[in-house]
């Protein structure tokens, strides 16, 4: 339950959408071609989680999807 409080504390929330910036950029200007697409997909999906807070590994350990349902 730690994890899913920190993952949506913002600290957390801004942890995941630098996280998925970054995976973003080296996606599309380091690796390039297929795995750089797939890379920057899952950036895409970092951020986007991190945005509408939700936590997508939560569940896994016991938390809640929404980061609101966690407080």
């Amino acid at each position: 339950m730690k994890f899913a409080k920190f993952m949506s504390s913002m600290t957390g929330r801004l942890l995941r959408i630098v996280a998925g910036i970054a995976l973003v950029l080296i996606g599309l200007l380091v690796v390039q071609g297929t795995g750089g697409i797939i890379l920057a997909a899952v950036g895409a999906l970092l951020m986007l989680v991190g945005i509408f807070n939700v936590c997508l590994f939560a569940p896994l350990f016991g938390g809640p999807l929404k980061g609101s349902d966690v407080k």
